[in-house]
């Protein structure tokens, strides 16, 4: 047997190939929208991919099971259990089967078992995993149900998908599935669907795989013997999930656009055509480092560097309703689609080369970074306001005295509520976020802005005036 872990560090996410290499067969499990490397993997590996298995609808990123499905004649093993408002459609054109509880997946000689483990969502399912004629599974792909150090949130459908009073409902079923969870041996290796970084629980540990045995003695899930205390714990304080998890169940649901049939982005190298762009309303994303975009920038841009977080704040900021132009690096360029596309952003039109956009362009501008020490008497004197971009857990916890908040996330919707009476000083916790933030303010018209480069945390140490809970 072969098991390969693949896990993209933008999504956080894991996904596996199981292959039975004495008939040459293989399932991805929960595979990325991209799926060459599958391909490329069990290619190398003899192997022929004829299934994916999908362990629920996902929230966080355009799955890859139909893509496989449709270029490669796999079959598409789905859910059948939860509720009805949360079944797959659109797949009857597709080779596919129907998963319930007890249910088995045959992949050469080895075995994939199915339970049903509810309460991230209502259909959501686990995977066991047998190697030969054994009878005793080696280890389960878990999903964003259990996770190493936590479990899977319940309250998406509630946030994301306008499923209201649901989150109790889901903590209630998680509760019960961590009870029939734990009766399995403390032998079985854990396999995620998703690591550090994901916003599909609280505290995800960043070490790819676990037993159940050290999940039973070290995951604060395990821990509780009442199921609403467990509820109230597991729903307090959960961070805002981005706005685009709400479009990626709909598209996971009924299905994504295949990869192959999206139009590629047309290649501009006249500037003037970018600008006549901007003046009609489109969104121009420009992911160079927040240094030289705050240097030189071509006005009306705004600025999310492409890194690991790249894809996650791109699901916040861009509209998917609109059209969207990149600028971008040229050996930058593949990542930022793949990136964009792996969260269901397919209405790129247009990209042009950053620098050769901004040496072109006679309408560039730039911003000043402050550090605290800098800003301080500004400040302290009324002459500037302080805008803070941090999640509201993080304002609550302490903030600058004085301080308007408005999460970066939500700052698009709410560009009527920044403050402008004004000079406006963005403040993060580091000066990564509000960078993004003082990018997305000058591209809406405010224009008198400075980023505190440092953020909350060099304020601290160089001023420390703040108001704490």
């Amino acid at each position: 047997m072969l098991l390969k872990h693949f896990y993209d560090d933008n999504l956080a996410q894991a996904s596996y190939l199981v292959g039975c290499q004495a008939t040459g067969e293989a399932v991805v499990i929960d595979p990325a929208r991209e799926i060459e490397p599958y391909i490329k993997e069990a290619n190398e590996n003899g192997l022929t991919i004829k299934g994916a298995l999908e362990t629920h609808i996902h929230a966080d990123f355009v799955s890859g099971g139909r893509e496989m499905a449709e270029r490669l004649g796999a079959v598409l093993y789905v859910s059948d259990e939860g509720d009805d408002d949360w079944k797959y459609e659109n797949i009857d054109h597709l080779p596919h089967q129907l998963l319930k509880d007890g249910d088995e997946v045959k992949v050469g000689n080895v075995t994939i078992g199915v339970l049903h483990t509810p309460g991230h969502t209502p259909e959501s399912l686990s995977f066991t995993l047998k190697d030969g004629g054994t009878d005793n599974a080696m280890g389960v792909f878990t999903g964003d149900f259990l996770f190493v150090g936590d479990v899977g949130r319940p309250d998406l459908l509630d946030k994301a998908a306008g499923a209201e009073g649901t989150a109790e409902k889901g903590g209630q079923q998680m509760f019960e599935s961590l009870q029939k969870f734990s009766e399995l041996p403390d032998y079985l290796q854990i396999w995620p669907g998703h690591g550090a970084g994901s916003a599909c629980g609280k505290s995800l540990g960043a070490v790819p795989q676990s037993t159940l045995g050290y999940e039973k003695k070290e995951n604060w899930v395990f821990s509780h013997t009442d199921a609403d205390e467990f509820v109230r714990e597991l729903t307090d304080e959960q961070p805002a999930p981005p706005v685009y998890f709400a479009e990626m169940k709909k598209v996971n649901k009924s299905g994504p656009g295949i990869v192959r049939d999206l139009n590629d982005p047309k290649r501009i190298d006249n500037p003037k055509e970018l600008e006549e762009a901007i003046d009609n309303g489109v969104q121009v994303l420009d992911t160079r480092d927040s240094a030289r975009f705050a240097k030189n920038h071509v006005k009306g841009t705004f600025n999310i560097p492409i890194n690991k977080a790249f894809a996650n704040w791109a699901g916040w900021l861009v509209d998917y309703d609109r059209d969207l132009y990149i600028l971008t690096d040229e050996k930058d360029h593949h990542e930022v689609l793949t990136a964009l596309r792996s969260i269901g952003i397919d209405n790129v039109t247009h990209y042009m080369d950053a620098t050769q956009a901004v040496t072109m362009s006679d309408r560039t501008e730039h911003y000043h970074n402050v550090t605290p020490e800098e800003s301080v008497s500004m400040i302290e004197n009324g002459e500037a306001k302080v805008l803070d971009v941090r999640s509201e857990e993080e304002y609550e916890e302490a903030h600058i005295e004085g301080a308007a908040h408005i999460y970066l996330g939500e700052l698009p919707d709410k560009i009527d509520e920044v403050p402008s009476d004004r000079p406006l000083v963005v403040q993060c916790g580091s000066g990564v976020r509000s960078a993004i933030a003082t990018s997305v303010l000058q591209a809406n018209g405010i224009t008198d802005i400075r980023n505190m480069d440092g953020g909350f945390g060099l304020w601290k140490k160089q001023v420390n005036k703040l108001i704490e809970a």
